[in-house]
């Protein structure tokens, strides 16, 4: 995997730069296989970017928006990144777009995954573009140092896609994409 660093004056050049790139990954996926997809990750550093991807000009109706990893907490929690997502991104244009979230309400966090497996099973593969941001801990999607299922979700020959994370420092347990869900998107940006 070959990688372009790139610097920016500001936040806000930042995100016009990358909502303009991963607008046009999102446009040539669309004329290449007529839909596309992007996996998305929450916090407070992508608000800004949203907001810029959700104004551009695309097929938003062709696009299917997932997230990264989330919090085992209800899609209207202030912690969710569902809701940071529905707020910031699935706005202007991107309302259009079809969002497949992780959260699902179940008994366990256990039981989620598998239900959130399911629903992302039907999500275009490889991802068209994945978003990651990094943590204050080094953590990027809920690869926590010392995540009880860090090794697994770490493993490129692992199958399961949707896995669960509880570490000391992450809050609320975690539902992640595993890295080999990630790893092989076509467009990949941190």
């Amino acid at each position: 995997m070959s990688y372009t660093k790139h610097e920016y004056s500001d936040g806000a050049a930042l995100a016009a730069a990358l909502a303009d790139e991963v607008a046009s990954r999102l446009a040539a996926a669309i004329y290449a296989r007529d839909s596309a997809c992007i996996a998305v990750s929450g916090g407070s550093t992508p608000k800004k970017f949203f907001e810029e991807l959700s104004k551009r000009e695309l097929a938003w109706d062709k696009v299917k928006v997932t997230l990264v990893d989330e919090r085992f907490v209800p899609a209207d929690n202030e912690r969710s990144n569902h809701l940071l997502v529905a707020k910031h991104l699935l706005a202007n244009n991107a309302a259009a777009a079809t969002f497949v979230p992780l959260y699902y309400e179940a008994p366990s966090i256990e039981d989620a995954a598998v239900i959130a497996t399911k629903a992302t099973a039907a999500l275009d593969k490889p991802f068209d573009v994945v978003i990651l941001g990094m943590g204050g801990d080094g953590h990027t999607a809920s690869f926590f140092p010392h995540g009880n299922n860090l090794e697994q979700a770490l493993d490129l020959t692992g199958l399961c896609r949707v896995m669960t994370m509880k570490a000391e420092g992450a809050g609320e347990e975690r539902l992640t994409f595993s890295f080999s869900s990630l790893s092989d998107a076509r467009f990949l940006a941190l």
